[in-house]
């Protein structure tokens, strides 16, 4: 009698999930750098996304990203850091959580941020960050998505009490805001108060006061032909030279030299 056919042997799970994560390789390194996924985001309102390389480069942005920082092009910001496109103290911030990912001390970064538009008003942003691994496994960058946050995630647990806080700075800023009836008012003590702000944002309730003090100094450097001394007492600065030191921490200039600089 003539001898069966053999049964082919089945392919085990293993071995096809290898095979298809190969032709996955395969099949993305043919794909044009200038066409991958990043160019989904600039189809989505309201969301923004980025990657940077180890040493905290920009290497891929979506348009939204770029136009929050008042660019028309990527290549205006391919190859920058933070520090090159942010103030200096947010800047660290976001050095710090690149840290904790590029190390595997973290798997992913999920805080809310206040973001200031070019008007000067903040607004609240939702920021996830990831690390990203090379095809040997190593971690090789970062990347991240930023998104306006909505109505009802104002009343997450990790900000509530502290959102109180913000529209009161946001409102009396000019004045001599205390912090600890700030606190008061949102039903916080102080030292609770200090902790939910900084968890929440990453810095705190002090630092968010100067920021939107110098802030509003900038918009009126720009717009106003107020002296220095006038800005300081309108922004809510003891004097000219507490104001001038706190501008220059956060802006890396003096408030004269942004001024000539911006109307240049």
């Amino acid at each position: 009698m003539p001898n069966a056919p053999r049964k082919a042997k089945p392919v085990s799970t293993q071995s096809r999930r290898q095979g298809v994560t190969r032709e996955r390789a395969a099949w993305l390194s043919k794909v044009h750098p200038n066409d991958h996924f990043h160019v989904l985001f600039d189809h989505l309102p309201g969301v923004s996304f980025y990657c940077k390389d180890a040493q905290g480069r920009f290497m891929l942005v979506s348009r939204s990203f770029l136009q929050h920082h008042q660019l028309r092009h990527e290549r205006e910001l391919i190859g920058l850091t933070d520090f090159d496109v942010a103030p200096h103290h947010m800047a660290a911030g976001y050095v710090r959580d690149d840290e904790r990912l590029l190390s595997g001390q973290s798997r992913c970064v999920e805080r809310v941020e206040l973001w200031f538009d070019k008007q000067g008003t903040p607004d609240w942003f939702f920021v996830s960050k990831l690390p990203l691994k090379d095809i040997q496994g190593r971690i090789c960058g970062t990347a991240g998505v930023v998104r306006r946050a909505a109505e009802h995630e104002m009343q997450l647990p990790m900000i509530q009490g502290v959102t109180r806080a913000v529209e009161i700075i946001r409102r009396d800023y000019a004045g001599a805001v205390i912090l600890r009836e700030v606190a008061r008012a949102c039903g916080l003590s102080m030292r609770h108060f200090q902790r939910r702000f900084q968890h929440a944002f990453g810095f705190s309730p002090q630092e968010f006061l100067i920021k939107t003090r110098v802030t509003a100094a900038m918009k009126l450097l720009e717009e106003t032909n107020l002296s220095t001394s006038e800005i300081a007492i309108r922004c809510g600065f003891a004097d000219s030279s507490s104001f001038a030191e706190q501008f220059r921490a956060r802006v890396d200039q003096s408030p004269t030299v942004y001024r000539r600089h911006i109307r240049s």
